[in-house]
């Protein structure tokens, strides 16, 4: 009968402390040779699992005080480039702002997580005896697989995050992606998505991006090209132009967006039938476009008023040689 046995002392092994515990608690030598793998390696390994939540909480609670600025500007950006500074209304900047830091954090939490999850599984597999070594093989071959089975979805993810760090471009940026042309309306590490003057929501992924065209950083140049005809006095055209331009520009509403006083770069194409001049103004970023339409309104106004012809005036009479006659 196994009755006897209750009493024998146990055969402990490693865990003698556990072993000889559980013995004095319930006087069972069977059970107490199973100690260690009853209750000291369970708790061993619950211990594991509970620092690696704690630590893993702790980090990811950082990352959000650092991509949460309540307000201000979040500390995680601090130390990078901001090339649009106060050129964006708040509403776009902060929108910005916030979307570059939670994209940032999200990677870093889940890098984060990645690394304390895989240490204490290992250390879970060591406490149960597993020879780690052909599992971390085995794990490289499996990685290796997958990331040339995923080489695209790899592509697209460190691209967008090489974009979110060096401020490529940001919400409400007007960027040209080469397929797409437009204003940016959300920037993920995968796909960018822009919005095109006819309102087309465009998804461009960011690993297919070879070149950005932004015209939202630092300050913009407004071009504004306005024809003339031959018969017109060119000097006086320019004249008229200039001033006009610079009147327009300090006042309201293009004062706001002008940042440079214009600059009349006189005759910049000749053809058959037309005489074209070139006006360029510095303004704020996304501004330009706004500048030259209300510039050429104001141009052709001051052209009427002086008598400027356009190359194909309205109303003109036809030549003689055009004019149908009866007999």
């Amino acid at each position: 009968m196994n009755l006897p046995l209750l009493s024998q002392p146990p055969t402990c092994g490693e865990s003698e402390l556990w072993c000889q515990a559980v013995y004095d608690w319930t006087q069972n030598a069977w059970l107490a040779g199973y100690a260690d793998l009853l209750i000291a390696k369970p708790l061993q390994i619950l211990l594991v699992l509970v620092i690696a939540f704690v630590v893993r909480w702790l980090l990811h609670r950082m990352i959000n005080r650092l991509t949460q600025g309540n307000g201000k500007p979040p500390k995680l950006l601090a130390p990078l480039r901001e090339r649009r500074g106060d050129s964006l209304t708040s509403e776009l900047l902060t929108e910005r702002r916030r979307q570059r830091a939670k994209t940032i954090g999200s990677v870093l939490k889940s890098l984060v997580s990645f690394v304390i999850y895989g240490l204490a599984a290992i250390y879970v597999l060591q406490v149960l005896g597993v020879q780690i070594a052909p599992v971390l093989a085995s794990a490289g071959v499996l990685g290796v697989a997958v990331a040339f089975g995923a080489q695209n979805l790899v592509r697209d993810f460190l691209s967008g995050m090489f974009m979110m760090v060096e401020d490529q471009y940001g919400v409400g940026d007007s960027v040209d992606l080469g397929e797409a042309v437009g204003s940016v309306e959300a920037v993920g590490l995968r796909v960018t998505t822009l919005r095109d003057i006819n309102g087309t929501v465009w998804y461009v992924r960011n690993g297919e991006i070879l070149r950005v065209g932004n015209s939202s950083q630092g300050f913009a140049v407004a071009v504004v090209d306005f024809p003339i005809s031959h018969s017109s006095d060119v000097e006086k055209a320019i004249e008229v132009a200039g001033k006009v331009a610079t009147d327009a520009t300090e006042r309201e509403p293009l004062s706001k967006d002008v940042l440079e006083p214009p600059q009349m770069l006189g005759v910049d194409q000749i053809t058959a039938d037309t005489v074209t001049l070139r006006l360029t103004v510095k303004v704020r970023p996304g501004r330009q476009w706004a500048v030259q339409r209300r510039l050429r309104v104001e141009i052709k106004r001051a052209y009427d008023d002086s008598a400027i012809e356009p190359p194909y005036p309205h109303g003109r009479p036809l030549p003689p040689s055009t004019v149908s006659t009866t007999s």
